[in-house]
């Protein structure tokens, strides 16, 4: 009989790549990980992995076992929200991740709506970057997360994940006021997105400017970099900040120019900041474990999430 314990195991080697990344996710010794993964083996009764030197791959067999672990993963994350579902009231922990601003402008009043409904369940927000998402929720360091992607940065499909679109938000490109850019939009609001060619010439305009993105390995930092790669050229970066309403400030200081999302832009208007539409997109979207949808306290943390939308982002038309 296969222990379902080894078979995360061996499936979050297949994520990270190394026993001594499974280990330092999971809290184990990379001596403990490679004695489970010995045992797992003897288990299968045929080699799940090839090392050769201080590397370890899967062999065919053992990338085919992990398939087989996701959709048992799975099954157990439905029993579990079966069981969830028979027991009358919700209680315990809810573990969150949340990138900053969704933290700030959609989280706290979902809190809010979720403690009056259910005030047994005990809400834990951590921030957390969506690049670092997928691997949280598989290890259960997480049990459901706000995650975004955006138009030159899809996410890719993370498997043992599910997600549910929530809304989505335009972007602009910040410069300082003094810094002549089209059409410039004090007041962010949805309204009829310009024309796709417009967001080269836009950006194309600063093509000489320092420019004030977020740290290297982000998705808000991939997104600025390729869209000005989109354009024609690669941003010459000064400041690393992940902040946005920091980033904000640093435009209004004459430090640069950066993109920001709409809950990015917070307050009232600066009138040092020149903000001008562009036509792409931030989609926000909430993450848990495939067989977690259904959940109860996912659903209704979920379910918070939806009503916490401010009414002038877009929402999706329809789930995934």
């Amino acid at each position: 009989m296969l222990d379902v314990r080894r078979l995360r195991l061996l499936r979050e080697l297949a994520r990270r790549g190394t026993i001594a990344a499974v280990a330092d996710a999971l809290a184990f010794s990379p001596s403990a990980v490679s004695q489970q993964l010995s045992v797992l083996e003897r288990e299968a009764g045929l080699p799940l992995l090839e090392r050769t030197g201080r590397r370890v791959r899967l062999t065919p067999a053992g990338q085919n076992l992990v398939r087989h672990a996701d959709a048992v993963l799975e099954r157990l994350e439905e029993a579990a929200a079966d069981l969830a579902e028979a027991r009358s009231g919700l209680a315990g922990a809810l573990r969150i991740g949340a990138f900053p601003t969704a933290t700030r402008a959609i989280v706290p009043a979902a809190l809010v709506a979720l403690a009056r409904r259910h005030p047994g369940l005990e809400p834990m927000v951590s921030e957390t970057d969506p690049a670092a998402v997928a691997h949280a929720l598989r290890a259960g360091d997480l049990d459901v997360a706000l995650v975004h992607e955006y138009d030159f940065v899809p996410a890719p499909r993370e498997p043992g994940l599910a997600t549910r679109p929530l809304y989505r938000e335009p972007m602009y490109l910040a410069a300082p006021a003094r810094t002549p850019v089209p059409e410039p939009v004090r007041d962010p609001a949805p309204g009829p997105v310009p024309a796709p060619d417009d967001q080269g010439a836009v950006l194309r305009a600063h093509a000489d400017d320092p420019w004030i993105t977020a740290t290297h390995g982000t998705l808000c930092h991939a997104m600025a970099v390729r869209a000005c790669q989109a354009a024609g050229f690669t941003p010459r970066i000064r400041h690393r900040v992940d902040e946005f309403a920091t980033v904000l400030a640093l435009v209004a200081a004459g430090q640069g120019v950066a993109v920001v999302p709409q809950l990015g832009v917070v307050g009232p208007a600066d009138p040092a900041v020149s903000l001008t539409r562009l036509p792409m997109e931030r989609r926000t979207k909430v993450a848990f474990r495939s067989g977690a949808a259904a959940h109860p306290a996912v659903a209704a943390f979920a379910a918070a999430l939806r009503a916490a939308v401010p009414p002038e982002l877009a929402t999706p038309d329809s789930p995934e």
